[in-house]
């Protein structure tokens, strides 16, 4: 699943939000993808991911890694479907890191990730890789909201969705966003 089937989905299941959302980012935008309301469907989740790693067939990777807390089920799905080991970076203290794993343990990575807007968590997650010493061989996305304007990641970037989304900096909301309180509800 994946394009207009895909983005269908996740409007029947009311995991596509309108209205005022301040992003992981920093950013506010008009929508807000909430993967979790799909991803608690695992028959669901299983498809989708199973779409997502049939299209990293080709990236060279011993392991996947993503970050937490959005990308722990959509890694642990794709590494499933391509029978890889799942490792996952989490914070502590504020800071993005790999607590109960060796990144040295595998040598190239696929980064798994829910939704990419800046590709901030995702940034991490490969600095992190690399400085364990291992290879960024890929990262792959259920949806790439980054529009024209997408993250370099210094690896190929795979992705089942590719939207353009308006976002907006903080000193630059427009008029009709001003007034309405911004939520962050979570991926």
């Amino acid at each position: 699943m994946e394009g207009e089937a895909l983005l269908q989905k996740f409007r029947d299941l009311g995991a596509l939000l309108d209205g005022h959302f301040l992003l992981r980012s920093g950013l506010h935008s008009r929508q807000f993808f909430q993967c979790a309301q799909m991803l608690k469907h695992p028959k669901l989740c299983s498809e989708i991911c199973a779409s997502l790693a049939e299209r990293c067939q080709e990236i060279e990777a011993d392991a996947v890694i993503s970050p937490a807390l959005g990308g722990i089920l959509v890694g642990h799905e794709v590494a499933r479907h391509l029978d890889k080991p799942h490792i996952f970076a989490e914070k502590k203290e504020g800071v993005l890191g790999v607590r109960r794993f060796q990144i040295s343990e595998f040598k190239r990575y696929l980064v798994a990730e829910d939704v990419v807007t800046t590709g901030s968590a995702v940034k991490e997650v490969c600095k992190i890789v690399r400085d364990g010493g291992a290879e960024v061989a890929g990262v792959a996305s259920i949806v790439d909201r980054s529009g024209d304007n997408p993250p370099d990641f210094g690896a190929p970037f795979i992705r089942l969705l590719k939207m353009q989304v308006e976002t907006f900096e903080a000193d630059a909301i427009p008029e009709d966003l001003k007034d309405v309180p911004a939520v962050k509800p979570g991926s």
